[in-house]
């Protein structure tokens, strides 16, 4: 797929695992609407936390931050080499203006974690390349694709880093192949920083918040903060959200309202009204799955300036894709809004600024199989 015919937004197409947890040799085709289902134990929450860490190293993060406890995601049975040396492997396929692009990684876990090798990608074209040659150094040897007389540029690079978010600190774009390697490497990052891993606690999203910057944690405790700038910034939206919230909450719901809460001053607290002659009912007083429903909903129809992630800056927000990673996104849900969950992601992913992979259970998984646009990824032995 040429630059001129491939999509306008980097987008993660597909998620690979090998000796992953319960993964061997797994490839995931992704969607802009993927959820994971399958019984506990088969691999769901696996799944999301390598997207999770892939998204990490994209963003700078260490190995070791992105992997806090490498050990776990070794299988059980693995026999270690001669060396004492166990492991693990993941990858991805970003697609985009470039066209195809592929990221994979081997990671040695045991006895000292660091990255073993790294690949990316494109056309079969090997674009850059890492391998541990001396288990004594803490580098690989880089090879990156340059093209003319040189062919390939060699040089060491840290053995807890990703190789291609360094890329662009490497290579000058002095030929074509330079060019094309720091395309590519822009590409695989830009689609992988862009994530909101989302879990929404009710716990935290029943107290007055101060009012702030307006921009939703992952734990969504700030909520109330939230729908008040929506609100006042983005009327079509937020009337999307008050429509949700009919469907998702008991009751009557005229709209969503937020007030300036007592017991302290700058404090501003959200109230689902009722309509005329009904007293407001404040969040505080809704069940936990309504709370869980209304931040998901939230989520999906907002974007990064809205939510508290941090997007590759030297892209345009217009050209880049969120993707929304909610583990247990139906914990605590009835039928009813879970399907509207799904018919909200579905609205949202047709118009390239959402998506949304999730772990779900089978009820959810099953409503997701009649809905066109939505992915089930299917984790039963």
């Amino acid at each position: 797929m040429s630059a001129d015919t491939g999509p306008a937004r980097p987008a993660v197409t597909e998620l690979r695992l090998s000796a992953f947890g319960p993964h061997r040799a797994a490839a995931f085709p992704l969607g802009p609407v993927t959820l994971f289902t399958g019984p506990s134990g088969s691999g769901k929450t696996q799944a999301l936390d390598a997207y999770r860490a892939l998204a990490a190293l994209a963003s700078g993060a260490t190995l070791r931050e992105a992997f806090p406890d490498p050990a776990s995601r070794v299988p059980d049975r693995a026999v270690p080499d001669g060396g004492g040396r166990r492991g693990f492997r993941l990858g991805c396929t970003v697609d985009g203006p470039c066209g195809p692009v592929r990221l994979d990684l081997a990671v040695q876990a045991e006895p000292v974690l660091r990255i073993a090798g790294e690949r990316l990608s494109q056309d079969g074209r090997i674009l850059l390349t890492t391998a541990l040659r001396d288990p004594r150094r803490r580098t690989l040897e880089a090879a990156w694709f340059t093209g003319g007389t040189v062919g390939v540029t060699r040089a060491p690079m840290p053995d807890d880093r990703l190789g291609t978010v360094l890329l662009p600190l490497r290579v000058a774009g002095s030929t074509a192949g330079q060019r094309r390697v720091l395309a590519a490497a822009e590409q695989a990052v830009v689609a992988l920083r862009a994530v909101f891993a989302c879990d929404p606690d009710p716990g935290r999203m029943r107290a007055p918040v101060p009012a702030g910057e307006g921009r939703l944690r992952t734990d969504c405790g700030n909520l109330a903060d939230v729908l008040r700038r929506t609100r006042h910034e983005c009327g079509t939206r937020h009337a999307l959200l008050a429509g949700a919230a009919r469907t998702g909450c008991a009751g009557p719901v005229a709209g969503l309202d937020v007030r300036a809460a007592t017991g302290g001053a700058g404090l501003v607290a959200a109230v689902l009204d009722r309509g005329p002659g009904r007293p407001a009912t404040g969040l505080d007083r809704l069940g936990a799955g309504e709370l869980r429903f209304l931040a998901l909903a939230l989520v999906l129809l907002t974007g990064p300036g809205v939510l508290e992630v941090d997007p590759a800056a030297e892209l345009l927000s217009a050209r880049q894709a969120l993707t929304v990673l909610a583990d247990g996104l139906d914990r605590g849900l009835d039928r009813r809004q879970a399907a509207e969950l799904l018919r909200l992601a579905v609205l949202s992913g047709g118009r390239g600024h959402i998506r949304l992979v999730a772990a779900v259970g089978e009820d959810t998984a099953g409503t997701g199989r009649g809905v066109p646009g939505v992915s089930v990824v299917d984790l039963s032995p």
